[in-house]
């Protein structure tokens, strides 16, 4: 396994990849080295079929508090911030390539929220394909609390997809706290269970999916992701059927029904 800086990448189990976010004190909030250590997994995961799933969790008490503030104060007189260009370039629009590679790589992504998801964290977990999370997980779009928009790294996409436009609006004007019983309530997360199940929970998603052929968990991502803004249904099924064809000529359709068809 690659060694990263940020956080611990393992196979936690055969097919099956962890993210531990490994900046407790910060409670694994983003900075540029993060970035960069997940631009290296994204690349590698992209060519890297012995993974089949990616489950994303933090460590300590916090799962993610976004962008590394201090990091941000810190560079405030550097080129990254002397005019508007620069700061889009070598700051923005990198924060957001995160949230871009974890939809763009091939695996679904299982958010393990462990604690707080605030800011980027938060946007993390709305680009996982499952969220789960611990009775002590929150999360705050916290973004218009710092003095910018509700809108940031994918939140005003993704957030009215999974809880629609009315909830989604109340969170990211005000910046409240969600709780985890809300987040399960209202669809944000799948499940909520104690603590030292977290894991277990995450991983009882994953093992029927690596049990999948690689080119259906793909595709499957793929067209969620596409269909999702289909302009007709017409459309969504044509996008379906072309993925449904061209699994049926990759050998496995023929060799997973025949256990259904009775013999002779």
């Amino acid at each position: 396994m690659n060694t990263y800086h940020t956080f611990i990448f393992t196979e936690t189990e055969p097919r099956v990849g962890l993210v531990t976010l490994n900046r407790p004190e910060q409670l694994n909030a983003i900075d540029l080295e993060m970035l960069d250590d997940f631009n290296d997994l994204f690349a590698r995961l992209s060519h890297d079929d012995a993974i089949r799933v990616l489950i994303i969790t933090g460590s300590g008490q916090g799962f993610c508090s976004g962008a590394d503030l201090n990091d941000a104060v810190a560079k405030r007189d550097s080129e990254a911030f002397s005019d508007p260009e620069n700061f889009l370039r070598l700051v923005q629009e990198r924060y957001a390539n995160l949230i871009l590679g974890l939809r763009r790589i091939p695996q679904p992504v299982i958010a393990a929220v462990n604690g707080a998801a605030a800011g980027g964290g938060f946007s993390m977990v709305l680009a996982s394909d499952i969220r789960v999370a611990a009775l002590e997980a929150s999360f705050v779009a916290s973004f218009a609390n710092i003095g910018l928009t509700g809108g940031e790294l994918g939140s005003s996409y993704l957030l009215p997809r999974l809880i629609g436009v009315a909830r989604a609006s109340e969170i990211l004007l005000t910046g409240r706290k969600v709780r985890a019983e809300e987040a399960e309530r209202i669809g944000l997360v799948n499940q909520v269970v104690a603590k030292d199940a977290l894991l277990e929970t995450a991983l009882s998603y994953a093992r029927p999916m690596i049990a999948k052929c690689v080119g259906s968990l793909k595709l499957t991502k793929r067209v969620l992701d596409q269909n999702i803004d289909a302009p007709s249904l017409e459309s969504a099924i044509n996008l379906e059927n072309r993925n449904q064809t061209i699994m049926l000529f990759s050998g496995e359709f023929f060799k997973l029904i025949s256990q259904f068809v009775k013999k002779g």
